[in-house]
């Protein structure tokens, strides 16, 4: 144990030379937390953990999330003593074209999850967790290291709870408490005891440790390894720039890189030197075979013509028949299921159904999580409360998750549950996404195919359902491809071109029927998919139509599917008038709402009037 020892403290040590090093070098980075958490490392990566250094990928390594991604030339010089990458790549640190960025990203192929928006780790790693246990029933481990600073975010502590609540006791969080934030103190120091209260109170096994006392790490670390049915949190007291005195304990360090010269010779001759030699044998995972199937064919949707289904309702039974065509479809839910449909999903594949609870930051950081261990997470809640969630949906695109949103109950024609209850706002959202789709089917076999449509692309894919109940617009057989829309009616004296989605499209086709016995005929597309759009149809249409169009929208203006048109057409000199919904809106029953915020059929009948 004495050599194990000596062993890991040289390795703690090199890492501190690297970390210190390679910061220098780029001329900037966080070396001080680097340095604190160095030894806690050291432990993991070349005694706890078990991983093939071959594969990364390997489906039963131990899962290591370095949630305080400041810490990101820790992570990497870690790596370079494990023989995965050359030691001479670090000194490519926050460059252009390197793959070791600022804040640890998967260009790097050991980096499953992006990090550096704090408070985030814990929820991915009780995503990877949940599937361990529960789905793949494998044995591999997830580490989590934080910082204790971030643990005032709340989604730690929603990811706390949640983590209790499943028992992952294959969940091994460690706390490095430096007591040093960006600009102060943290909130409690070096308090130890409280850290592991508030987590006890959470219902975790809480261990608090000297974080640079391998006599303490070791045994810590094993005492998690051995826990049952509860997660483990380490609190480990640490020093940021452990090692270097001028650096310390000391203020006014963060996010500040050691000056070449005088000042780099000193921190590196008080940290000793490097030593190559160290022998490490690092454990491989024992094999797991994980069971793989080929995804089928989801059962077409079956509906009477003069049936009504909400698109809600079409998203629930579609997600069902999805889950049978493709077992590694999974689905979680904000306490929302009996409303966004997805129960559906739980009542035929309860194994695969996960409860997060009112909790949206953990929901969204569960679901990435399951998605970096190789599943298709459908992640529902009310379209209004994903924007809780935001920030890890925006994380979402950076970690290149393959998830899947759907947000029920958008715009006013939720009807009497007020402005708090309208999703109005999301369309923008995930529009900003970098190669995020966004989809908005306008009735139950849209839905339908959607959901399926959704799972066999790789990447982000919103869904936005709706509340109502509206008829049956499409026939079993139709297709809805990512990317396009369909024409929904359409003359050769089609006065002018009506693009619309969702709620708002059925409106549409009442005010065509009002308008034709005027004599005024118009053309209506369901832009289905807003993200991306189909702009040939748009740009075709517009030209046959005067070269305008009105666009239709139960959202805000601002960044909805009429900015979508507007984007796309707008270089070709076509004119497009928006009907959005404006102000606050308020508690009404939906018809009433749609007349208010001028997207009714009697808004659009006025509309085309006044532009024709």
């Amino acid at each position: 144990m004495d050599t194990l020892k000596k062993l890991l403290k040289q390795k703690a040590t090199n890492l501190r030379i690297h970390s210190i090093t390679s910061t220098s070098e780029a001329g900037s980075g966080h070396p001080t937390t680097c340095l604190s958490a160095a030894d806690i490392v050291s432990a993991l990566f070349f005694h706890a953990m078990r991983y093939d250094c071959t594969d990364a990928q390997n489906p039963n390594n131990d899962r290591f999330i370095l949630s305080k991604g400041h810490a990101a030339p820790l992570l990497y010089a870690a790596y370079a003593e494990a023989g995965i990458i050359p030691v001479d790549d670090l000194a490519t640190l926050r460059q252009i074209d390197s793959i070791l960025e600022g804040h640890p990203t998967p260009r790097f192929d050991w980096t499953e999850v992006a990090t550096g928006s704090l408070g985030q780790g814990l929820s991915l790693g009780l995503g990877m967790a949940l599937n361990g246990k529960y789905l793949d029933k494998s044995n591999y481990r997830v580490y989590v290291l934080l910082g204790d600073g971030e643990t005032a975010e709340g989604g730690v502590w929603e990811a706390a709870a949640l983590a209790s609540h499943y028992k992952l006791d294959n969940l091994i969080g460690i706390i490095d408490v430096n007591a040093l934030g960006q600009s102060q103190r943290t909130m409690y120091a070096f308090d130890i005891d409280t850290y592991c209260q508030r987590f006890e109170a959470f219902g975790w096994q809480t261990i608090g440790i000297d974080g640079h006392d391998f006599n303490e790490i070791l045994p810590a670390l094993e005492k998690a390894k051995a826990s049952t049915d509860k997660p483990t949190m380490i609190v480990a007291k640490t020093y940021k720039g452990k090692g270097v005195s001028f650096l310390e304990n000391e203020d006014n360090w963060h996010g500040k890189a050691v000056e070449k010269g005088e000042q780099l010779d000193k921190a590196l001759e008080e940290l000793g030197p490097l030593h190559t030699d160290i022998p490490v044998q690092i454990q491989t995972p024992s094999p797991i075979d994980i069971k793989t199937s080929t995804p089928t064919a989801c059962e077409p949707p079956k509906y009477a013509p003069d049936e009504e289904v909400a698109t809600r309702g079409g998203y629930g039974i579609g997600l069902a028949k999805l889950g049978k065509a493709n077992p590694n479809v999974v689905a979680l839910d904000g306490d929302t299921k009996n409303s966004t449909y997805s129960e559906q999903f739980m009542e035929s594949y309860p194994d695969r159904f996960f409860e997060m609870f009112i909790a949206e930051q953990n929901l969204v950081g569960a679901g990435i999580g399951l998605a970096k261990r190789g599943k298709i997470p459908y992640v529902s809640t009310f379209a209004a409360f994903l924007s809780r969630g935001y920030d890890q949906i925006r994380m979402s695109a950076i970690s290149q998750a393959n998830i899947k949103y759907a947000g029920s109950h958008c715009g006013v024609s939720i009807g009497e549950d007020g402005p708090s209850q309208m999703g109005l706002e999301d369309i923008a959202m995930f529009r900003a996404i970098p190669d995020g789709v966004v989809l908005y089917p306008s009735d139950a076999v849209a839905a339908e195919r959607l959901v399926a449509e959704a799972a066999a692309h790789e990447g982000i894919v919103y869904i936005r359902t709706s509340r109502p109940k509206t008829a049956i617009l499409y026939d079993a057989t139709d297709s809805f491809p990512i990317g396009g829309c369909k024409i929904v009616k359409k003359s050769d004296n089609d006065k002018v071109t009506v693009v619309t989605a969702g709620v708002t499209l059925h409106e549409a086709l009442k005010a065509h029927e009002i308008l034709a016995a005027e004599g005024i005929a118009i053309r209506i597309i369901d832009l289905y998919s807003i993200k991306p759009i189909d702009a040939e149809t748009l740009l075709a249409a517009a030209v046959e139509t005067n070269d305008t169009i009105i666009t239709v929208e139960d959202h805000y203006p601002e960044g909805g599917l009429g900015d979508a048109v507007l984007d796309a057409v707008a270089t070709e000199g076509i004119r497009v008038h928006k009907l959005a919904v404006t102000g606050i809106p308020r508690s009404g029953k939906p018809d009433e709402l749609l007349e208010l915020h001028g997207i009714s059929t009697n808004a659009i009948v006025q509309k085309v009037k006044d532009v024709v």
